[in-house]
């Protein structure tokens, strides 16, 4: 899409509240909430997700288990590219035909909530209809607003910093640990960028990666939120930006102009699939992905930090409509896709990892690729050290995503200090938040 013809976000705000209006006016026909009203027959459900040609052909494969078990009920589906979802869901809903089923993320679960277009899962969550005990519980939280349960994780990942074991191992340097700190990070980094004389630098400057901040703070018994403002000050951005400037300057890190082509998270673009850097602060199930890109056996722990920081975090969800006719079906379907064996066994991977503990152990049994078994590995070994999940991202999120890259990239090629950087984000971000 254009610049002239992308929809600006006070547009996307206008569209979503014109979609409220409609689920509120579909709510409103009969006796009550459209979540208490429920059509007798058959059930023909929608459902829209974003993704690509594998991802619809292995979820129509478990809708249509789903619909071999329940002759009643029929689906529509609808998936399309990343580009434009949320662009189309909003304006599905202005138009009322919001999909009784959708695909979700964080960056947009916190807005739709707020604005009742989502299905108030809470009841069928506390009556059993909904079963969520097999998840990590950080897992459940991070689908929760305001006591809410709004949605339910369709799959889940966690930070991971992938690292070239290969080089690591030739070095002869010990491998990265769970719960080491930044400082030892940083130490090993400077260790390696010495050993291959500055060809490879031991770390990518994370300090544009909001993963990386956001742990980094709870670390410090802050957030990376406080309802609808950002949850730490300038004094605590300051230290973050020093703290890899300081990086830079022990060569620990690469160049401004290496790691800024890095910034974005294309996978293709990581430092340590390149060879510029020995380390990319990722997501651990990227670890097969980014393998295909490099010939040196990569491995994956936490980022750095205390790993009871870390959470269980969604990909995505599957969210209701609040509108839809047909709650009840609606709640069975997303329990079949996150909790029944067969279901998990085709969806595979391809969302993340299985959100329910005992499929995944299913999943992980059926996968050939060594990487996604040691993406699987140690998803399950963070799941038993993860603390209390944060509240789900306000709106503005992705915002805030896009402002620290480029405060942190003014830091890295030095056209601003820490501290001018750190003030100038949290002026906008703030006000970003409030508008």
């Amino acid at each position: 899409m254009s610049r002239s013809t992308a929809p600006t976000r006070r547009a996307l705000i206008r569209t979503l509240a014109v979609a409220v209006t409609v689920a509120i006016g579909l709510a409103a026909c009969g006796t009550g909430e459209a979540e208490e009203t429920t059509e007798t027959g058959p059930v023909e459900l929608s459902v829209f997700w974003w993704g690509g040609e594998r991802r619809a052909e292995l979820t129509q494969q478990a809708l249509d288990v789903y619909a071999a078990r329940n002759p009643g009920v029929t689906f529509t589906v609808t998936w399309q590219g990343n580009s434009g979802y949320y662009d189309k869901l909003a304006s599905q809903a202005a138009a009322g035909n919001t999909p009784d089923l959708f695909q979700i993320d964080d960056n947009y679960l916190t807005e739709y909530a707020d604005r009742d277009v989502v299905l108030d899962l809470t009841d069928h969550v506390d009556s059993g209809a909904l079963d969520l005990s097999g998840f990590p519980s950080s897992l459940v939280q991070y689908g929760q607003i305001a006591g809410r349960t709004v949605a339910v994780a369709a799959a889940a990942n966690t930070p991971g910093m992938v690292y070239n074991k290969t080089l690591v191992d030739e070095l002869g340097v010990a491998e990265p640990t769970i719960g080491m700190t930044y400082e030892e990070l940083i130490d090993w980094a400077a260790e390696i960028t010495g050993l291959t004389d500055g060809a490879v630098a031991g770390t990518m400057d994370p300090s544009a990666d909001y993963k990386a901040l956001w742990l980094w703070l709870r670390s410090q018994d802050l957030e990376l939120y406080r309802g609808r403002q950002m949850g730490f000050g300038v004094q605590d951005l300051t230290a973050w930006f020093e703290l890899w400037a300081q990086a830079r300057a022990r060569e620990a890190t690469p160049a401004a102009e290496v790691i800024r082509s890095a910034n974005n998270g294309d996978v293709t673009q990581q430092l340590v699939a390149t060879g510029a850097a020995a380390t990319s602060f990722m997501w651990s199930n990227q670890l097969a992905e980014l393998q295909k890109y490099t010939s040196d056996e990569l491995g994956v722990v936490s980022y750095p930090g205390d790993p009871s920081g870390q959470w269980a975090r969604a990909s995505m969800y599957w969210a209701g409509f609040r509108g839809t006719r047909h709650p009840d079906a609606v709640v069975d379907v997303i329990d079949f896709l996150v909790n029944d064996p067969q279901a998990g066994r085709i969806l595979g991977t391809e969302r993340g990892l299985s959100s329910n503990l005992e499929v995944r152990r299913t999943v992980q049994a059926t996968l050939a690729d060594d990487k996604m078994q040691a993406s699987v590995a140690f998803e399950q070994e963070m799941a038993e050290l993860f603390g209390p999940a944060p509240v789900p991202p306000p709106r503005g999120h992705t915002r805030i995503r896009a402002l620290l890259i480029t405060a942190a990239e003014s830091v890295q090629s030095g056209s601003a200090t820490p501290q001018e950087a750190a003030e100038q984000f949290l002026a906008q971000a703030n006000a970003a938040l409030a508008s």
